[in-house]
């Protein structure tokens, strides 16, 4: 930066296909600062390097970072992070870009309030793996539709001067039928360009091709501006037109009925493998964090996983208290009436991931521990009835969010907290949108039927410990429903807090 004249450069988490869980020796921000959480920016400037997280992450990056070289701005529900950003970056400054790393619409956005250069290459991208990946080809008993019949429903609506190009890896992989089993994802690394009566499909070994193609294009080519970088963009120059609505977006959203009915096969599975380490838990002494997070792979692999979805949270006690606590320590020792909270999932043969949340404890749990537990299951239940309560019209995820904030702000909850979205679409990206339950904008369309996403209403309190109990769902017939049938943690329950409704509900929560 000194070479360069730079005084203030953004340093990312994702990669140039903008992945939002990019591993950790290809994540520049981590390498920058040390915190291993899977997203938040860093801004480097003259005085400090600046971190950026929400709620789910204050904790973890207090503990990770060097306080003496990074300042931890910790992002609060409803604050914004890009205002937070611009703040610390004056007027007369001007920004620097990693332009393979930053989307065209956030690099607009930037650029609409200070000065921006763009930098082709990231210094930290250094001694990087560069084989290629081997890659899948999904049957349509997993798919419902054929590649073939995805890419005529966007090529029938496309002129002959006109191209549709495609680089988020969800999307890649969704039209063309296609899995990479690897790093905790089943993507594939690849961008198309789709025409009126070709495609083309540009995986690793063909990226250079790619950029001479868009160099040389002599067609309109519409771009979806959140999901393509900046360089992508450049190299196309006059010829990129925004897309108004990503009809990709849209296709992959709302599963057909083979999508779903792979992802009820795929959570029993999933249900089983957890189902499986509550008895580990229940009938060993002396095993810690780590054990359990290997033991629970162990329990995936033997129900036909791939690979795991995400890595595997394992939190005891005070651990529980960090949303997206990463470490599962071999020190972490699990001990009578320690509280452990495991939030996991995987990948089978249809390529969807799963997700789930459930807490345990060893032994007989606290009153404080039962009461903050029923206070969530209240909370999910509440959600996950809200589409019931209001039959006839559509439902957002924002409203359904709000009436679980509505919810928490009426209990007695001791100091514990409720600091992250109520819940995330699911498909090829174990976080997908749309849909969304959150206080954020992109919550505020209705839900459709088809669409999967889960309810993860929580509570923590640092020190203490966190409850988070989270089912991935499908909306269909202008209802919610639970993918997940794991049980709750009958010890865990205050039956006393429960309506008679709630009581009976819990019958449906039940692994047969």
């Amino acid at each position: 930066m000194k070479d360069n004249d730079i005084r203030y450069l953004l340093v990312n988490s994702t990669n140039e296909f903008l992945v939002e869980y990019n591993v950790l020796d290809k994540n520049s921000r981590y390498k920058l600062t040390n915190f291993s959480g899977s997203t938040g920016e860093a801004l480097v400037t003259p005085e400090t390097i600046y971190l950026f997280v929400d709620g789910r992450y204050h904790i973890q990056a207090d503990l990770e970072v060097d306080h003496k070289l990074v300042t931890v701005v910790k992002l609060q529900q409803g604050q914004k992070y890009f205002d937070e950003l611009i703040a610390r970056i004056p007027e007369n400054e001007i920004l620097y870009l990693f332009s393979k790393k930053n989307s065209q619409s956030k690099t607009e956005k930037l650029t609409a309030v200070r000065q921006v250069k763009l930098l082709e290459n990231d210094p930290f991208d250094v001694n990087i793996d560069a084989s290629f990946d081997k890659y899948v080809q999904l049957d349509t008993k997993y798919t419902g539709l054929s590649t073939e019949e995805k890419i005529s429903k966007i090529s029938e609506n496309l002129n002959p001067d006109e191209a549709l190009y495609v680089t988020d890896l969800d999307e890649v992989s969704y039209l063309f039928n296609m899995r990479c089993f690897k790093n905790n994802s089943s993507k594939i690394e690849a961008k198309a360009l789709i025409y009126k009566n070709d495609v083309t499909l540009y995986t690793q070994d063909k990226l250079q091709q790619l950029e001479n193609d868009l160099k040389n294009i002599d067609k309109k080519v519409f771009v979806d501006k959140s999901t393509i970088n900046a360089y992508d963009y450049n190299l196309l120059g006059n010829h990129a037109v925004e897309l108004k609505t990503n009809p990709v977006k849209s296709m992959k959203a709302q599963k057909n009925h083979a999508e779903i009915t792979h992802l009820k096969d795929a959570f029993k599975r999933t249900d089983n493998a957890v189902l499986a380490i509550r008895e580990y838990i229940e009938q060993n002494d002396n095993i810690s964090e780590y054990d359990i997070s290997v033991r629970l792979e162990e329990e995936f692999k033997k129900q036909g996983a791939q690979c795991l979805s995400f890595k595997s949270i394992v939190a005891k006690d005070k651990n529980s208290a960090l949303a997206h606590y990463s470490k599962c320590s071999k020190d972490e020792i699990i001990k009578d009436g320690s509280l452990v909270l495991i939030d996991c999932g995987a990948y089978f043969d249809g390529g969807l991931a799963t997700d789930i949340t459930r807490v345990f404890v060893k032994g007989t749990p606290s009153e404080l521990h039962k009461k903050i537990y029923t206070y969530v299951l209240k909370a999910f239940l509440k959600a996950y009835n809200y589409c019931n309560i209001n039959k006839h019209r559509p439902v957002t995820g924002f409203e359904i969010d709000k009436s679980v904030h509505e919810f928490f702000a009426s209990c007695d909850l001791d100091g514990f907290v409720f600091n992250h979205g109520l819940g995330h679409g699911i498909g090829i990206n174990v976080h997908e949108y749309p849909p969304n339950l959150s206080t954020g904008e992109i919550a505020k369309v209705p839900l459709l039927e088809g669409e999967c996403f889960s309810i993860e209403p929580g509570l923590y309190k640092e020190g203490e410990f966190g409850v988070r109990l989270e089912n991935s769902c499908y909306f269909q017939d202008g209802s919610i429903h639970s993918f997940v049938k794991m049980n709750y943690e009958r010890k865990l329950i205050n039956f006393d807090m429960l309506t008679k409704e709630e009581k009976a509900q819990l019958a449906e929560f039940e692994v047969k």
